[in-house]
């Protein structure tokens, strides 16, 4: 028997929502790890069972990646943190950003995302994780900027059957990518602007908020910047604006539906300073024809609404149609169960919501 899995990590604990296929009615469990910051949650359905995972940051005892095998049940800790620095970088971790899986083809790898900007691989399916050096010694790492949000690795996307092919953005720092399992390392943020430079095209320092892609087409991107919204056919070469027909061309995340490869969504907040949604209307925005014409989604969403959804916090699952959810920083969150066309208010009250992760698992 299948559920639908919904992961909300906050400001101040995990929650977790379960649902059978409809996705009509929720249930919420108590909230897990409860002053603790979740900047990343990740379902990771290879394998036999699922497994979860939660990048939890306490004030107290640092931060730390929860893992569980019974759906969130219960979870287990590594001894003294399963993400460390190495000694001799100067450096330790501050939180987890993202927790990846892995392609297909190598069940036991996940990846990591942290701040300070550093990418890490586990090769036992979580439970431990190694930096990618190279990634660390790359001569740009010096002149990466922290954002408003902190200096991190926000974004991992494995190539789904190439295993030497990763990419990853950050900000401030932009996209970078490899294709030598983490040898070697490029920028790749030809086309995306950095206004706020002086010189607005530059190799690399752009403030990417965050990019995601379908992997039936791995080589299609999509970019939501600190101002701009870009599309990439070519994995990264070279990206292109795709803003024309949205109400704003900032905002925090960028999703694409789990089975159209075409299909992306947007949450569009006016910038830079007052960040809350155009006319103060809660809205979701999706292209059918990758980012070429764009459609306002608000059938059961908010009007008078003036909070923010985070880079994290707008996600789908992995039904067709899909569900789509998003969750905003004053706690509401809602989720619809047909492409986004018709919404649910399905929590409310919640602390600031930093990141979500959806899936029908059995």
């Amino acid at each position: 028997m299948s559920e639908a899995l919904l992961l909300i990590g906050t400001r101040k604990g995990l929650w977790i929502g379960r649902s059978d296929e409809s996705r009509r009615s929720w249930t919420w469990d108590d909230p897990h790890f409860l002053m603790n910051a979740v900047y990343s949650v990740c379902i990771d359905v290879r394998g036999d069972a699922p497994r979860l995972f939660a990048g939890a940051t306490s004030e107290h005892w640092g931060p730390q990646v929860f893992r569980s095998d019974d759906l969130g049940h219960t979870w287990t800790e590594t001894p003294n943190g399963a993400i460390r620095f190495p000694e001799d970088t100067g450096s330790a971790l501050e939180r987890v950003w993202q927790i990846q899986p892995g392609g297909e083809n190598e069940p036991e790898v996940v990846y990591a995302g942290s701040e300070p900007s550093a990418f890490f691989r586990s090769e036992d399916r979580g439970e431990t994780f190694a930096m990618v050096r190279p990634l660390w010694d790359h001569p740009h790492r010096t002149e990466w900027e922290a954002g408003a949000g902190g200096q991190a690795i926000h974004t991992v996307i494995p190539h789904p059957t190439d295993s030497d092919r990763v990419l990853v953005a950050m900000s401030t720092g932009g996209v970078y990518r490899t294709s030598d399992g983490g040898a070697s390392w490029a920028p790749a943020n030809t086309g995306i602007k950095a206004y706020f430079l002086p010189d607005p095209w530059p190799e690399f320092g752009q403030c990417v908020h965050k990019v995601a892609s379908n992997p039936r087409a791995p080589d299609r991107l999509f970019a939501q910047n600190h101002h701009g919204v870009y599309r990439t056919d070519d994995g990264g070469d070279s990206w292109q604006s795709i803003a024309d027909g949205l109400p704003s061309d900032f905002g925090f995340p960028v999703v694409v539906h789990p089975h159209r490869p075409e299909t992306v969504y947007l949450f569009p907040l006016v910038a830079d300073s007052e960040r809350i949604p155009p006319a103060a209307r809660a809205r979701v925005w999706r292209s059918d024809d990758a980012g070429d014409t764009w459609r306002e989604l608000g059938t059961g969403l908010p009007d008078h609404f003036y909070s923010a959804v985070m880079r994290d916090a707008l996600r789908t699952d992995s039904a067709d149609p899909a569900g789509v959810y998003w969750g905003a920083r004053d706690g509401s969150v809602f989720g619809s169960g047909d492409d986004g066309d018709s919404w649910s208010h399905l929590a409310a009250h919640l602390p600031d919501v930093l990141s979500m992760r959806a899936a029908i698992v059995s």
